[in-house]
């Protein structure tokens, strides 16, 4: 049965509720805790990003305004933001009882194409997506994710324009690798640090590896732990930067941090037990006052050597010898097996200091300063001299032979100090650079057999120096009549040193000891055995000079076109003067859509390695031994010779390009270039018939030279695909990127009338080959991470390209040679066939603290292509190439890593 209430009662009761309502609703508002607020970026709101709490993992999303709110308990929490393709925000916040934090949060890009890069302009910094030049840069993500140590290995698995392997029984080679960009040579391409110009290494190469006849910058002796970015322009830029940067543009930028102390330690071990490394690095930052900063990085490597020799089968003692005699022999060499040499790394000791500073002086200037010093210890192996080499082998001292030990001390100093700021609108740079090289030779485990029993066993060959002051005095300023314009000009002054010190008398002198083998009488060799010392007439302490100047004009001709022309002039005192320009422009349609393209010529300048080298080493051809003479083109020999004062190369550079944004998460970047180049210096091959008169008073058997002997032209292709998503609970980031690219040699090599009347080469198929076909035709790297709550997983993909070894013989079918391994006449040349390189990584992020990973570099073991023809492999010793290197003959490693962030 219903109750009936009047209507004044009914009216009262309503009143009731509705206050008691608004009460309880008033008292839920109020003890509600929790973060609201939005998140943006540089354009606007961002929906979508992930709001949560990282302890609790209480968590929400914004909305279409960007705009969140996330209820939570009172306490000191870590409060995260995530948004694919962003830095993540994180905050330690306090939250009260009944209260409400409210947050304006701005995420800034973490993908390569929204981050400002300078290099290749002196205008605003712009993405790469908007950029007028090709632009690589490699952040700091990208190398935390490497499990590489060295930074020339660390590029060579990230870009595929970019190559720099180890090499093996090449002296001083073995110890700093060469390292190209876009097919081309190693000192054509300009390394930078904090936008300075890097000194390059005393060491010029002169056997048969990638670069020979060509002086590069010693990437290794840079410490990646200081390293914050790598930003590496592909374009000729010598209008930009001066001479070198013919294929483009290293450059370095080094850490500024002081919020952290960074401890990282790698062990390394090849999967067939050799080849252990170890890495231990520190980076810490500190305030100076409130005004500045220094920013110190310590670094130690020590790699012992990789052996991927064949067992030997050639004569040891002689014709007579037994079998019980080889087995004592392969016993006391220090190899395993029949293994009689080292082939694979060379084993390196490592240790590193860096430093990076500035200083605020006043309201708009700004004193740096950086640099650093590295020292290495190197140890490889020589060919090994065997008993019944007896104009080798001094028997009394070495009964059973010996394996001689190259061991090379490297020192690279550097520092630069400058002051940067405003005046009257224009940004001012000045600044000095210096830089120095410094390598020595020690010979052990050898003999000069020409002194007989009274040789020592150790020998101090020499060394080179290099050194280069560099004053740079850069003016720019934007152009406020002109949107969007920038002119920026300055002079550069390089001052350069080149010096050989010569070796102890015993490592070079000839003793005049003899040996007697069937009744007849011979003089043994001289000189150390595996390097003879530099002798007191190879010395030298040369110095040139360098001026320069520059001006860019930069330009937004309307809305959607941009375009640069730049120009500069160097004058050196040993060649004359040379000039260069560039022009470029970039048609901008839409925001994602952008075309690009540029025209510039280049130049590089002959180092004064090239014009004044001179020695003589040791070279094996086809197993036997040959003491080859490198005659600068200042000497006598080379005027004998024909050979004409070097001249600079000289170069053009086309590119075109475009980049394109697709769906938020896809980015396209496409460069196709030709590059061209006259005048070309190479080190000629050896030779020898026809001139035995002039090498005779030097006790050669061949001589080899530096000359403009070629001209040649590259074709390429760069493509690179970025894609970006969240994939179940993580995210995805993955890079294809491709480098195709061909080099042909014009016409036929310039020699002279002298050489070309003895019916001699200057420069052979062998020769070419190495500036054709020993790099690979094409490299594709597929980078992938995927990353979910504390873990990281890594998996990269590597294809090399093809490479071609070409004998200097073989390209008559008369000079074939009987290959054992099949039984026909066949030529010695070989193509080695593309190769998949799969690296893997796991890393478990304990805490903001400590990580630690554990992964596989090569990890299906794949090795190049044996050789094919027994000619190749002399007497079994070599499986692999020494000529030709795609990626090393290293094998599957196995690393672990701990990284400590304090």
């Amino acid at each position: 049965m219903f109750r009936h209430y009047s209507s004044s009662k009914f009216v009262f009761t309503w009143i009731i509720f509705c206050f008691t309502s608004l009460l309880i609703s008033a008292q839920t508002t109020v003890e509600v805790s929790g973060f609201k607020g939005k998140v943006l970026d540089q354009y606007g709101a961002l929906p979508g990003a992930k709001v949560y709490i990282k302890e609790t993992g209480a968590k929400t999303e914004t909305d279409l305004e960007g705009a969140f709110f996330l209820e939570h308990i009172p306490g000191t929490f870590t409060l995260k933001v995530d948004y694919l393709l962003y830095e993540p925000f994180e905050e330690i916040v306090d939250l009260k009882t009944n209260e409400v934090l409210e947050f304006t949060i701005k995420l800034v890009p973490d993908w390569d194409e929204e981050r400002p890069i300078l290099l290749g302009s002196r205008s605003k910094p712009k993405t790469s997506l908007e950029r007028i030049a090709p632009v690589d840069v490699i952040y700091p993500k990208d190398i935390s994710n490497s499990s590489q140590m060295e930074l020339g290995q660390l590029l060579h698995f990230l870009l595929p324009s970019f190559h720099s392997t180890h090499q093996t029984i090449s002296d001083g080679t073995d110890h700093i690798d060469p390292a190209t960009l876009r097919g081309l040579g190693p000192d054509q391409l300009l390394v930078l640090i904090n936008g300075k110009r890097r000194h390059s290494s005393s060491l010029v190469n002169v056997n048969g590896t990638i670069g020979r006849g060509s002086v590069g910058t010693d990437f290794n002796a840079i410490p990646v732990a200081s390293i914050e970015r790598i930003e590496v322009l592909r374009d000729g830029a010598s209008s930009q930067y001066g001479s070198d940067a013919i294929a483009g543009v290293v450059n370095i930028i080094l850490k500024n941090q002081i919020e952290k102390i960074i401890i990282e330690s790698v062990a390394k071990i090849n999967h067939i037990g050799d080849g252990k490394s170890t890495y231990t690095s520190g980076n810490v930052g500190f305030n100076l006052g409130d005004k500045g900063f220094v920013n110190v990085s310590a670094e130690y490597r020590d790699r012992e050597s990789t052996n991927r020799s064949g067992d030997y089968t050639g004569q040891v003692f002689g014709a007579d010898e037994n079998e019980d005699q080889l087995v004592d022999f392969f016993k006391q060499t220090g190899f395993s097996g029949r293994k009689v040499m080292e082939v694979g790394n060379a084993a390196t000791r490592n240790i590193a200091l860096q430093f990076n500073s500035e200083f605020k002086i006043g309201t708009k200037s700004t004193i740096y300063a950086f640099g650093g010093r590295n020292y290495r210890e190197g140890r490889s192996r020589a060919f090994y001299r065997f008993p019944n080499e007896k104009n080798k082998v001094v028997t009394e001292l070495f009964n059973n032979g010996f394996s001689p030990e190259i061991f090379t001390d490297i020192q690279d100093d550097a520092i630069t100090i400058g002051i940067k700021g405003k005046k009257e609108a224009w940004n001012v740079d000045f600044s000095h650079t210096i830089g120095k090289n410094i390598l020595d030779y020690t010979v052990n485990n050898s003999n000069n057999a020409s002194l007989g029993e009274v040789s020592p066993k150790t020998f101090y060959a020499g060394g080179f120096i290099y050194s280069q002051n560099v004053t740079n005095l850069d003016f720019s300023k934007p152009l406020y009549f002109l949107e969007g314009s920038n002119i920026a000009f300055g002079a550069e002054l390089r001052v350069e040193n080149y010096q050989i010190v010569a070796g102890e008398e015993a490592s070079f002198i000839n003793g005049g000891d003899t040996f007697i083998e069937n009744g007849t009488v011979f003089s043994r060799d001289v000189g150390a055995q595996g390097f003879p010392g530099f002798m007191p007439e190879n010395e030298l302490n040369k110095f040139r000079t360098n001026t320069s100047g520059y001006i860019e004009f930069e330009s937004k001709v309307s809305d959607k076109i941009l375009a640069v022309l730049g120009g500069r002039y160097e004058t050196f005192n040993k060649f004359g003067s040379q000039g260069t320009w560039k022009v470029a422009t970039r048609y901008q349609p839409t925001t994602n859509l952008t075309f690009r393209g540029s025209l510039s010529t280049g130049f590089r300048a002959p180092s004064l390695h090239q014009f004044y080298f001179n020695n003589t080493s040791t070279q094996f051809s086809n197993g036997a031994a040959f003491n080859v003479g490198t005659f600068n083109n200042s000497s006598a020999a080379a005027e004998s010779l024909g050979i004409g004062v070097l001249q600079p190369e000289l170069s053009k550079h086309y590119n075109f390009g475009l980049t394109t944004k697709l769906f938020n998460s896809f980015s396209l970047f496409i460069d196709s270039y030709v590059i061209r180049i006259e005048d070309r210096i190479v080190l000629s091959n050896p030779i020898d018939e026809g001139f035995e008169e002039l090498l005779e008073p030097f006790n050669l058997d061949r001589a080899q030279f530096f000359t403009n002997a070629i001209d040649t032209r590259t074709i390429g292709l760069d493509i690179k695909l970025n894609y970006n998503t969240y994939l179940g609970s993580g995210k995805l980031f993955s890079t294809l990127s491709g480098n195709f690219s061909s080099t042909n040699i014009l016409d036929e090599p310039r020699t002279s009338d002298q050489i070309a009347i003895q019916d001699q080469e200057i420069f052979n198929r062998e020769e070419r080959s190495r500036i054709e076909s020993s790099q690979p035709t094409f490299k594709i790297n597929f980078l992938n991470t995927y990353e979910i709550e504390q873990f990281s997983f890594t998996l990269n993909n590597n294809l090399f390209g093809s490479v071609t070894y070409r004998h200097p013989k073989d390209g008559d079918p008369n000079n074939w040679t009987l290959n054992e391994f099949t039984g026909n006449i066949e030529s010695r040349d070989q193509k080695f066939s593309p190769k998949l390189v799969t690296d893997i990584a796991l890393t478990y992020n304990f805490n903001n603290l400590v990580h630690l990973s554990i992964g596989a570099n090569n990890a299906f073991h794949v090795f190049p292509d044996e050789h094919k023809h027994s000619g190749n492999v002399n007497q079994g010793r070599f499986i692999y190439s020494r000529r030709v290197q795609q990626f090393g003959v290293r094998g599957a490693n196995y690393f672990a890593r701990l990284l400590l962030k304090l």
